[in-house]
């Protein structure tokens, strides 16, 4: 993490005469510590300080967020053979005790014979022709729910497993911005403590 530079041109999109352009973009903002965590946020009165510091008499406008959270990545580690088999297994195994412990919660096998019953008017023990077509509905309604069969979708509307990525992500982004706000304030209350005793 040490030796990496956040530069103005990494967070921002800007809009600035030529002349001015290019330093701005390669301006630094933070240089990041170890202290700061792989997750750092940046506030728009921070840049604004930064830029006028190089540039004192160029007028700054900001349009959009008041802050921008960037998360620092290292070395992308070679994703694991073993890991993903025993997830997979992990998730098969789980998902099926609990489609099966659901189905004797509710009795299926008797539901599905009255069914039937209800059906045909004849009473079958072993209904073996629905219990078939009912399994093969439960798969064939999971691949449409979650709009997905292997890397193919169906239609360009998000899964639900998307929307609950995308949803956590964003509690997790709002979720960092207040706890390092909260930081910034508690070091500047310090700093106002410090400084405020007698000489």
């Amino acid at each position: 993490m040490d030796g990496t530079r956040i530069l103005l041109g990494d967070i921002a999109q800007i809009l600035a005469p030529a002349s001015c352009e290019k330093p701005l973009k390669e301006l630094v903002v933070k240089q990041p510590v170890k202290q700061d965590g792989n997750r750092i946020v940046i506030d728009m009165m921070q840049v604004i300080q930064v830029i006028r510091e190089v540039f004192p008499r160029l007028l700054v406008e900001y349009i959009g967020e008041p802050h921008t959270l960037v998360e620092i990545s290292g070395k992308e580690r070679k994703p694991s053979i073993l890991l993903f088999i025993m997830v997979w297994l992990l998730l098969f195994f789980g998902s099926m005790l609990t489609i099966m412990n659901f189905h004797e919660d509710v009795s299926m096998p008797e539901v599905i014979v009255h069914i039937v019953e209800m059906i045909t008017g004849k009473h079958d023990d072993h209904p073996y022709l629905f219990q078939t077509t009912y399994s093969l509905g439960i798969g064939v309604g999971m691949i449409l729910f979650f709009n997905h069969l292997f890397r193919k979708k169906w239609n360009e509307e998000p899964t639900p497993l998307e929307v609950e990525m995308f949803l956590y992500q964003e509690n997790m982004d709002h979720y960092v911005i207040t706890e390092e706000y909260k930081k910034i304030h508690r070091k500047e209350s310090k700093k106002n403590d410090g400084g405020g005793g007698a000489p």
